[in-house]
């Protein structure tokens, strides 16, 4: 499995990095994708993740860097669907956002049921939920400095094509991707954490 997810990452990223549409963009995408992934390789030994969360990190880092490439407003696979839907905009940075809430809320739930934070299942799901709906709202934040700070790449990285009400769905979307995997995967995800402490 290790194999498989180091190949996937490094071979997608090299991709990515070859003739992206802007390189400034590029690196603000990928440097969550490759912090994680740094993160990951120096927790391995120490505190390693059940291979549920693994896959899902790496299918988040694999949407990341996709969007480095091209830029989330230009993502083919995007213009594809908005073609097919009659819709007005490249949606792909809406999956992007659905991500960011479906696959850090069971990291989450992983660190706090392996560290024993909670009593409580509500409470904990009520914690990392707010935890994502947070951590998305900094990143809007993020977005918002950066776009402050370099007119270029702001269009590029907000990638709001001219909708008004981007920010407040992209918090949405979190939202739903955390409640999504929250009541997909709490089952599979509670086997491979009983079959981790085994």
């Amino acid at each position: 499995m290790k194999i498989a997810w180091i190949t996937i990452f490094v071979a997608v990223l090299v991709w990515s990095g070859i003739s992206p549409k802007d390189y400034p963009t590029w690196g603000l995408e990928v440097f969550p994708a490759v912090a994680g992934a740094a993160v990951l390789w120096f927790t391995r030994e120490k505190f390693p993740l059940t291979s549920l969360v693994y896959v899902l990190i790496l299918i988040h880092c694999v949407i990341l860097i996709v969007g480095g490439h091209y830029t989330y407003a230009e993502v083919p696979i995007g213009d594809w669907l908005r073609d097919a839907t009659g819709g007005s905009r490249n949606n792909y940075d809406k999956l992007g956002h659905l991500a960011q809430g479906f696959v850090p809320v069971m990291i989450a739930r992983e660190l706090v049921i392996r560290l024993k934070v909670f009593n409580s299942d509500a409470w904990r799901n009520f914690f990392i939920v707010s935890f994502c709906l947070g951590f998305s709202a900094f990143y809007e934040l993020i977005e918002w400095w950066v776009a402050l700070m370099s007119e270029e790449a702001a269009e590029s990285f907000l990638g709001t094509q001219g909708y008004v009400w981007d920010t407040q769905s992209d918090m949405g979307m979190a939202l739903l991707g955390a409640l999504l995997a929250l009541l997909m995967l709490s089952k599979v995800h509670d086997r491979q954490l009983q079959s981790l402490r085994a």
